[in-house]
């Protein structure tokens, strides 16, 4: 009779596999994703990500490095140059490539430095009324009763006054209006859409398995709100931010344009398209360059919004 163990032994040594392992189910090596590594996943293969990332990423480097790509002054001109302004597309990379302004400044090197004012504007209204619209919503959505009343009918006050026409009136007490002041002005108003979308995030969360074992557990407000309840709620808020500096970019241009925003010798784009206006039979490219880069930015952030949106969005998968 044979032996059986030796059997076994031998037939374990020359397939590398244990005895009995043809019985046992292979174990199942795939790792679980969270909400944020499918969105992750999924937006990688999105080309409203990509291309959007690219011009993000584009316009970051030149907001922090404007002479990477100048060597003009945006604010020096020569009138040997006054509405010379043909551009000169041929010659990419020279100062006049895009023409030149009534004063005899490159269109060119005002379009890249103009990139600084309108970025850290948007960038910075941004972080502002998200930390400030998050934390309001969030106290207002997490305690409820009188503390949600008074928060949500301050957020109703606020969400009532006209958004542009609000700013033009802060502006307008100011004498000196340099960038933070518009930061100021726009981050005043447009914290109340953040502060909504939070509270109704949280009021859903707060009823979650999760909260409840941790208040069980003795965790303290301030634990379970930044530990539990903020990570989960802020993907809603992410999407809505990302939309909003597109618009907080096209606010500020808008305000420069109508007079009430930056002014000279700040260069930006509504400065520019507001100069390009007046001189628009006679020099369309003054009007023509700092618009498009304006739309190419104020797009760029709606469609990295909108893939966002449809990554976090489970319904939308």
């Amino acid at each position: 009779m044979p032996d059986v163990t030796k059997t076994a032994v031998s037939a374990e040594i020359e397939t590398g596999a244990p005895v009995g392992a043809g019985d046992a189910p292979a174990p199942n090596k795939e790792k679980a994703r969270s909400l944020w590594g499918d969105a992750w996943a999924d937006l990688r293969r999105n080309p409203y990500f990509l291309v959007s990332s690219v011009l993000i990423f584009i316009l970051l480097v030149i907001t922090a490095f404007p002479t990477w790509f100048t060597g003009a002054s945006p604010t020096a001109g020569d009138l040997v140059h006054h509405y010379l302004g043909k551009p000169e597309l041929g010659k990419i990379g020279s100062d006049g490539w895009l023409g030149w302004d009534g004063q005899g400044r490159s269109v060119y090197a005002r379009l890249i430095h103009g990139t600084r004012a309108s970025v850290i504007v948007g960038i910075c209204v941004t972080l502002i009324v998200t930390t400030v619209g998050g934390i309001l919503g969030m106290i207002a959505g997490y305690f409820g009763g009188i503390v949600d009343a008074l928060l949500s009918r301050l957020t109703d006050i606020f969400f009532g006054i006209p958004f542009l026409l609000g700013a033009m009136v802060v502006l307008q007490s100011f004498t000196e209006r340099t960038i933070w002041v518009v930061v100021f002005a726009l981050a005043f108003l447009g914290w109340t859409q953040i502060a909504r979308v939070m509270r109704g995030a949280v009021i859903t969360i707060k009823q979650a398995d999760y909260v409840h074992a941790a208040k069980a557990l003795g965790a303290g407000t301030t634990r379970i709100l930044f530990r539990h309840i903020l990570p989960n709620a802020m993907a809603p808020v992410i999407v809505v931010a990302t939309i909003a500096l597109g618009g907080y970019i096209s606010a500020e241009a808008t305000l420069s344009y109508l007079g009430l925003g930056l002014s000279s010798p700040i260069v930006s784009w509504g400065v520019d398209v507001s100069a390009g206006v007046q001189q628009i039979r006679t020099a369309q490219h003054i009007l023509l360059f700092p618009s498009i880069m304006l739309s190419l930015t104020v797009l760029a952030f709606i469609m990295l919004g909108e893939a966002v949106r449809n990554a976090l969005d489970p319904k939308l998968r």
